[in-house]
Formats: structure tokens, C-alpha cells, sequence
């Protein structure tokens, strides 16, 4: 039975051992404690009584040194624009020293004191000297939260790095080149407002010691063993940085300024705004390299951030850097990801939470982010104050239990010390950590713009002061560290550099940046549909088919698998015949895995399937393991599946993906929705980077987003996959000009097994990658007559864009009804039923490229046909109606006639007894 100690009774003091001065500050004060359990050496306080309690303070002073830790960020004077003096901080009971019975005429003593002597060269220390390193370290111009961090390991070493290092001074030499550094940045913009006064140019001014930030990085990542940095960013300070510390060539972006194009002649592209330009660059620091890929961006700026996670991502998989079978994985700290966050998107966006909800789950992991939050303390014109709930813009970070730094941009040397910190952080832990670079914008929300409209009295603050460099500067000239002379040539020298540059934005030719390194081979699509041979020899599916229902005799099957998808599957493959949609998608997965492509398979419960249809995962039922047999094919096999299941999310998941996709033209991405509809939470992504990527960015994407699609009476959200608007969003033309392979994306509604294998294999065995949209079945993923045979996917087969009758005799043709998708089956069934030989039925597999040369060749067959008509189960608003009509109409000459349902505002009727009568009338107005 535990004994309750009284507190002059001997007793057993748990302190907390996270840094030197805990490890050794254990003589006795005048604190009250219950019992604790021993602790191991050397932590025991062995008498208590022994201690000479009038003169020594240290075990409360350990306590007040905890509420620092835990509390010092609340009087932290991190804000620039209100900074307190040292007699007005905030009170915060937790850090007045008398809460822990401290007088300040105490002393700190015993072993303990070799702490303290490394700052104050005395053997026994008064509190009130304690009290002012404490407020030096944890409340001074940082603010440091990571008491949070449910780790006990990584806390002791955030504590011990901050106690240890944070005081420290950086070398005069780094000062000058960071004083150097923000002096060309600031000039750059001034240059701006000089040469292109009504331009928004969204300058560094009022926070120029982000520079601090990335000079940091670039130096510490090369020490650390970081040989690239994937970066998003916003628009604030980013040209600053392209063309400072990134070295992007100052010609190209006063050439995008002049109204020029940033793209070079045989770009076939529209470009983008000015603030989005992006670049990927060797830089030399340190004698090494380290490779810089900045990423595009588009306005809705935090969807880059997702965007870069997962193109490191595809990075760590090219070097192999993890285990695909298992659901733990190693990260590789060679590459480092940062994220670059506004403080008013960081906390309104919900993509971040997205995002982070991911961070340490497996198959997105990326090592841990850095994130750098500019935070303007404005959004737009809206004041943080009514921009966002929480007290930080970085409270976000503690969903994660990520640390989070404090730093007031006056103090461009603590920015520096926040990001060393946060960088071996993330090195040592692979976890992400957050930077609050605490600021502020000269100007409005762009040069152009006013802001005392909304904000007159910050920016009366603003306006009065001096600019951050000019006062770095000015602090290093009067420490002798930077003479006047130095400063001024260094400015003059970057100003006349800047006006070279301008005077060649006329006649310089952009560079052809694009399609270089791993992408080489690759090419852009032309103006002509082209038909690959994406078919396999009949054995070698065979052999793949058994592979993909594979596994060893030790493990446990879930019985009902074993019976109805691993023997099905056997018994189809051994025939040839009656192939359903999974088994045609592990063929074209295995194959493409046989010849040494990755395949990424991504979304919500994607390993079996929404309909359960697919288990490319097994899982043995008494152990729990996780089991992909596609990943055993052949011994030692190059081509992986990585089967992803996502996080409940759409819109960042998806950009995890697409930045996944554009980093290797090897990799085939595959995003499954549950549903159709569900793509909507990830429209932006779609918007800003699958339709519009290639055109904006040049940057090529072969990803694929399955999406369940049919009217099958499961009411308005669980119907549709708005196939309206991935059509709306193509660029194909209705004018007269066949575009060919060159549309910005595929939509395809395929009706049989074979057309999907083919569509796989397609992605990756053409020489270009283009987005593909694949309006998916549901009730087809089980119908009998939707089946293929080996035959359909052997050598010499292909995509067929427009699939003809079998059974229609073009000579009695009377009626052509043209159909997309499921609702073609309905339709069959119904000709049958009606004994109908005059109708034929023709299947649009591919609505984009629209197939003009062989619906011409149909139109061309059947040439006793009355009467054209396109039938679709989808209401009249929605559906392929609006983009087909037109382009019968222009290419093919044709008034088509429209058989369906009348308009409707939601994608479905949510009534059974409606839904059957709706079919019913459609089947009628169709074979009217």
C-alpha cells in the first residue's frame, strides 16, 4: 500500500529531464509535492531535509521555467506593430514568480548552476537573473508552443534546443549576407514600383526577412543531407525570391510584365498571371547542390501546398524510400517539403486541415513538412481579429501536434535561428513544424490598392515606420559589422544588374524548360486522334490474371473471397471469357507492372472498393496482415501498386495526386471518388490544375479519376458525376476544327471491361499524358452482359472511341440512336424485348477528343436512317446533350434528335416510384 508523505517527510520530486538545467537543478526549495513513484537515477532527490531550503530556489524555479515553456509565447513580443515595453507585458498568472513562493533575492544553487554559468560566469545565480533568461529565451522577440507535443522525446529536445541555442549569435559573416540579402530584396521592389507602377507585382515589403527563411534553409538543408526542396507558395515575396536566392533570370519575368509571353514560341499553352510563375533550379551552396523546384501556383493558393506533399511523395518512391505492402513506411529526409502558407488562408482554408490530416498517414508521408505562415495579420482587408476564431493563425498545427515558432519579422536574425531549429526538428523526427513569421504589408493587398479604405489605423503604424531592411541595416552599420559604402554598392550593383535585365526582355526567347529530365521522350499531343496497340499476349493475361488472386498457403482469406472472387477469377481467366471490371483492371495493372511502371491506386476504402468489387489488398483474417498479390508477379519486380486509402477527403487528396503525377511520366495515379458526386469537395483541384495545368503550366499529368456514375434510383447525390461539367471544362471545339489527342482531357463513358483495360494501358504507353476522366459503373461492375473474353485485350487490340451494333443489319437501319454508357444495356434490353431490327444503337465511348472520323464512317454505314437521336438516362440539363448536339450539328452535318429526361435542378429524383417512371417514359420516347 502506498505510503502519503507529508512534505517535510523525505520524498521522491519528479522533474522534468528535458534539459541540462533539469537533469541537474534538483536540490530542494520550498514547493509542496505529493508522492511520486521513484525514478531512476540520476533523477532521485534522495533528502530533501539536507538542503539549505533560505538560499536555494531551484525546484520552483523548475516549475516557473515549465509555465515559460508552456506559457512564455503569451508575453512574447512577436508583433512588430505593437511592440510592448518590458513594464507593459500582458500579465499571465502562470509566469508571475511569486504563484511558485520565488523572492528575487533567492539564489539558484548547486549542480544545477552549471547551466547558468555558460550566461552568467557564477557559481550561485539569483532568481531575478533566472527570471530575465527566461524572459530572454522563451518571451523576448520569439514565442516558441510545443508543450503540446504528446511525445515526451521530441519535447525534451524542442526544450533543450531552445535553452541551448536560441541565445546564441549568428556569425557577423551570416549577418552581412542576410543584411545584404533583404537590402537587394527590398530594392527589387522599388525597382518594380519605379519601372511598372500600376502593375500588382505582390512585393516582399514588410516581410523581407522571410528571405532569412530560405537562406536557412538552403544552407541547413545542405548540411542535413537535403538535396531538394519542393516548394509551395504563394504570391507575397515571391518574385522577390525567383529572382534573388532562386536565381530565376530577372528577363523572364520583365518579359511576362511587358505583356509577353513566359512561354517559348512552340509552346502549345495560354500561360498564366505574372505572381504564378514557377521555376526548378540547381543552386550551389556549400560546394553542393541542392536542386529547388518552386511549384505554380494558382490563386487559390493553399492548393499547392497538398500538391507539393505529393510530389515529393512520387520522389521518395522513384528512390524507393519505403515499403509498399506495408502500412508503416521510412521516409527519406534527401528531400524536404515547405509549405508557404498566408495567415488568413492557413486558418479559413479547409484544404490545410486536409492536408495535415494526412501527414503521418500511410502512403502520404512525405518526412515531415516546413511550414512558414507570412503572416500580414490581414487577409485581403479583413483584420485577423474577425479573419479568424483561434488566437494564432498557426493554432491549426496543434491538430498534429506540430511545434510552432513565433517570430516577429524586426528580428530577422531570430527568423534564422526559428528556421535552424525547425529544420533539425523535422530531421530528426521526420514531423512537421510550423513557423509563424509574424509581419506585415506595406501596401494593400497589392501596390495598387488602398488600405486605409478599411485599415486606417495599422497602416498608420505602417506608414510611419522604418522598412525592415533599412533598420537590419542601419543595426549593422552602427555594430561595424556593414559599412555604408558596402551596403550602397551592393544596391547600386543589384539595381544596374536589374536594368540589364529589363533592357533584354524584348528580344529574350523563354528557354524550353518543359519536358526535360525524366520527362524526356515525352512529347505534347497533336491535332490528329491516334490509335496504340495496348493489347498482351493471351498467356502472359492468363499468367498475370492468376498472380492477381495469388497468395500464400499460411494465409487466411476471408471465406467468402475465397470462394466467390478467387475461384470466380480463376474459372474466368482459365476460360477467357466473361472477364468482369475488376479482373480487366488487374490485367491492366499487372501488365503495366510487369513492364516495370508504378501504379498508384488512391482514395476512400479503394483497396476492396466502394462496391467491393476490386481486392487488390487482401487481408488475412487472423493476423491482420495486408497482402497485394500484384506485387509479386516475378522475383525481384521493378513495377509496384501502391494502394492508397485516403483520408476522408476530396479537394487536398486529389492535389496530393496530381502533384504525384506530374513528377514522372512512369507512374500511373489513379483516384477513385466513392461516389461520383464526390469529386465536388475537390473542385478547385479540377478547376486550377487537371483541366487547365498543361496550358497554364506546362506541366503534364496522365492522372486518372474514377467516377462512379448511373441512375440507378440511390436518390440526387449518389447518381451522378456531373459529367456535364468535365465536359464544360474540355477545350474541345464545336466550330469545325478536330482537335484531336490535343484536348486539355479525356472524359470517356466505356461500356465494357476491355474498353477500361485499354484506357489504362493507353496512360502509359502513349508517348503524351493527358487527364483522364472515367465516368465508372456501378451496377455495370456485376452485369453479365458487360463482360470481355482475353481476345478483347490481346495483341493487336485497342480503345475503340465508338463501339458499333453487333447485332443491327445496316440495310434495315431505319432509326440510329446514339448512347453513352450504362444506359446502353437499358436500351438493348428493351430493343430486344420489343423485337426491334430496325434501330441500331451506337456506343460514344469517348466524348473527348470527340470522335469525328469514325462516327462519320457509322453515319456512312447505316445510310438508309431517318431519324438521329441521342438518348441518356441523365436529366436534359446534364449529361453529354449540351456538348454532343453542337458537334453532330458542325462536324457531322446532323440534326440529332434528344430521347430523355426533362430538366431537373438536383442530379437525380430521390423518389423510387419517380425514378421508375422516369425510366420507363425515356424507353418509350426513345423507341417511339
Amino acid at each position: 500500500m502506498s505510503q502519503i508523505l507529508k512534505p517535510t517527510q523525505r520524498m521522491r520530486v519528479k522533474f522534468n529531464s528535458r534539459t541540462q538545467i533539469l537533469k541537474r537543478c534538483y536540490n530542494s526549495g520550498n514547493g509542496v509535492y505529493g508522492h511520486r513513484p521513484a525514478l531512476p537515477k540520476p533523477y532521485q532527490v534522495t533528502d530533501v531535509s539536507a538542503v539549505d531550503q533560505s538560499r536555494c530556489a531551484a525546484p520552483n524555479f523548475v516549475r516557473l521555467l515549465e509555465s515559460y515553456r508552456k506559457h512564455g509565447h503569451r508575453i512574447a513580443r512577436i508583433n512588430p506593430l505593437h511592440l510592448q515595453a518590458e513594464t507593459d507585458r500582458i500579465e499571465v498568472p502562470e509566469l508571475i514568480a511569486s504563484r511558485y513562493n520565488l523572492n528575487e533575492e533567492e539564489s539558484i544553487r548547486g549542480q544545477g548552476v552549471a547551466y547558468w554559468k555558460q550566461f552568467q560566469g557564477s557559481s550561485q545565480v539569483p532568481v531575478s537573473q533566472g527570471l530575465d533568461l527566461l524572459r530572454q529565451t522563451y518571451a523576448n522577440h520569439s514565442g516558441f508552443e510545443f508543450m503540446h507535443i504528446e511525445n515526451e522525446a521530441e519535447r525534451e529536445w524542442f526544450a533543450e534546443q531552445v535553452e541551448s541555442s536560441f541565445l546564441n549569435e549568428i556569425s557577423s559573416e551570416y549577418k552581412t549576407q542576410l543584411a545584404l540579402e533583404m537590402a537587394k530584396c527590398q530594392n527589387f521592389d522599388h525597382f518594380l514600383a519605379n519601372k511598372f507602377p500600376t502593375h500588382k507585382r505582390y512585393g516582399g515589403e514588410g516581410c523581407e526577412s522571410m528571405i532569412g527563411f530560405f537562406l536557412e534553409t538552403l544552407r541547413s538543408s545542405n548540411e542535413s543531407g537535403v538535396d531538394h526542396l519542393v516548394i509551395g507558395m504563394p504570391h507575397r515575396g515571391r518574385l522577390n525570391l525567383m529572382t534573388g536566392l532562386f536565381q530565376f533570370p530577372p528577363c523572364r519575368m520583365f518579359q511576362k510584365m511587358k505583356g509577353l509571353s513566359e512561354l517559348p514560341p512552340d509552346a502549345l499553352a495560354s500561360g498564366d498571371v505574372l505572381s504564378h510563375l514557377y521555376t526548378s533550379v540547381d543552386l550551389k551552396v556549400n560546394e553542393s547542390n541542392v536542386h529547388v523546384s518552386l511549384l505554380p501556383n494558382p490563386s487559390h493558393l493553399e492548393a499547392v501546398n497538398p500538391m507539393a506533399a505529393g510530389k515529393v511523395r512520387a520522389k521518395l518512391k522513384h528512390l524507393k524510400c519505403y515499403d509498399y505492402a506495408q502500412t508503416e513506411e521510412q521516409s527519406n529526409p534527401r528531400i524536404l517539403c515547405v509549405q508557404v502558407h498566408g495567415d488568413a488562408a492557413i486558418a479559413g482554408q479547409g484544404i490545410n486541415q486536409e492536408t495535415l490530416g494526412f501527414a503521418y498517414v500511410p502512403h502520404f508521408r512525405v518526412g515531415g513538412s516546413i511550414h512558414l505562415i507570412v503572416n500580414n495579420q490581414l487577409g485581403f482587408t479583413t483584420p485577423q481579429e474577425r479573419g479568424r476564431s483561434s488566437t494564432y493563425a498557426s493554432d491549426i498545427a496543434k491538430t498534429i501536434c506540430a511545434p510552432v515558432i513565433h517570430v516577429n519579422a524586426d528580428f530577422p536574425e531570430d527568423v534564422v535561428k526559428a528556421t535552424r531549429i525547425a529544420l533539425a526538428y523535422r530531421q530528426k523526427f521526420h514531423r512537421d513544424v510550423f513557423i509563424d513569421l509574424i509581419c506585415f504589408r506595406r501596401w494593400g493587398h497589392n501596390e495598387v490598392d488602398d488600405p486605409t479604405f478599411t485599415n486606417p489605423m495599422i497602416y498608420k503604424l505602417i506608414h510611419e515606420r522604418k522598412s525592415i531592411p533599412d533598420q537590419y541595416c542601419g543595426q549593422l552599420v552602427d555594430q561595424g559589422l556593414l559599412s555604408p559604402t558596402q551596403l550602397k554598392e551592393t544596391v547600386e550593383s543589384h539595381t544596374s544588374l536589374l536594368t540589364t535585365e529589363l533592357e533584354k526582355a524584348d528580344s529574350f526567347v523563354p528557354p524550353h524548360f518543359y519536358l526535360g529530365k525524366q520527362w524526356t521522350g515525352i512529347q505534347q499531343s497533336g491535332h490528329v486522334i491516334t490509335e496504340w496497340d495496348t493489347g498482351i499476349d493471351i498467356n502472359l493475361l492468363k499468367y498475370i490474371g492468376a498472380k492477381s488472386v495469388n497468395f500464400p498457403n499460411s494465409f487466411n482469406i476471408h471465406k467468402h473471397l475465397a470462394k466467390t472472387f478467387v475461384n470466380a477469377r480463376l474459372n474466368r481467366i482459365t476460360a477467357g471469357e466473361s472477364l468482369d471490371w475488376a479482373s480487366a483492371e488487374a490485367l491492366a495493372i499487372g501488365s503495366l507492372l510487369y513492364q516495370g511502371y508504378d501504379v498508384r491506386l488512391s482514395g476512400e476504402d479503394v483497396g476492396r472498393g466502394t462496391f467491393s468489387q476490386r481486392h487488390a489488398m487482401l487481408v488475412d483474417q487472423t493476423s491482420g496482415e495486408m497482402l497485394i498479390p500484384l506485387n509479386s508477379l516475378v522475383d525481384n519486380q521493378d513495377g509496384k501498386l501502391e494502394i492508397a486509402h485516403s483520408t476522408l477527403s476530396e479537394e487536398a487528396v486529389l492535389a496530393f495526386e496530381y502533384g504525384f503525377s506530374i513528377e514522372n511520366p512512369n507512374n500511373l495515379v489513379i483516384w477513385e471518388a466513392q461516389f461520383g458526386d464526390f469529386f465536388n469537395g475537390a473542385q478547385i483541384i479540377i478547376d486550377t490544375m487537371i483541366t487547365s495545368g498543361e496550358t497554364k503550366w506546362m506541366l503534364n499529368s496522365g492522372i486518372v479519376m474514377l467516377l462512379p456514375h448511373g441512375m440507378d434510383g440511390t436518390g440526387p447525390e449518389h447518381s451522378s458525376c456531373r459529367l456535364e461539367r468535365f465536359l464544360q471544362g474540355t477545350d474541345s471545339n464545336e466550330e469545325g476544327r478536330v482537335d484531336g489527342d490535343y484536348n486539355n482531357m479525356q472524359v470517356v463513358n466505356p461500356t465494357t471491361p476491355a474498353q477500361y483495360f485499354h484506357l489504362l494501358r493507353r496512360q502509359l504507353i502513349r508517348n503524351f499524358r493527358k487527364p483522364l476522366i472515367v465516368v465508372a459503373p456501378k451496377t455495370l461492375l456485376r452485369l453479365s452482359a458487360a463482360t470481355s473474353s482475353l481476345l478483347d485485350m490481346s495483341g493487336g487490340t485497342s480503345f475503340q472511341p465508338v463501339l458499333a451494333d453487333p447485332l443491327a443489319n445496316p440495310k434495315l437501319v431505319k432509326k440510329l440512336i446514339f448512347v453513352s454508357g450504362k444506359h446502353y444495356y437499358t436500351l438493348h434490353d428493351k430493343r430486344v424485348e420489343l423485337k426491334l431490327d430496325d434501330v441500331a444503337i451506337i456506343r460514344v465511348e469517348s466524348l473527348c477528343p470527340f470522335p469525328v472520323p469514325e462516327l462519320q464512317n457509322i453515319l456512312k454505314t447505316y445510310k438508309n436512317a431517318t431519324e438521329i437521336s441521342w438518348s441518356q438516362e441523365e436529366h436534359q440539363n446534364m449529361g453529354a446533350w449540351t456538348f454532343i448536339k453542337p458537334r453532330f450539328e458542325n462536324f457531322l452535318g446532323k440534326q440529332i434528335k434528344y430521347k430523355g429526361r426533362g430538366p431537373l435542378a438536383a442530379p437525380a429524383v430521390g423518389i423510387g416510384r419517380v425514378h421508375r417512371a422516369e425510366v420507363e417514359q425515356i424507353l418509350n420516347i426513345t423507341f417511339s
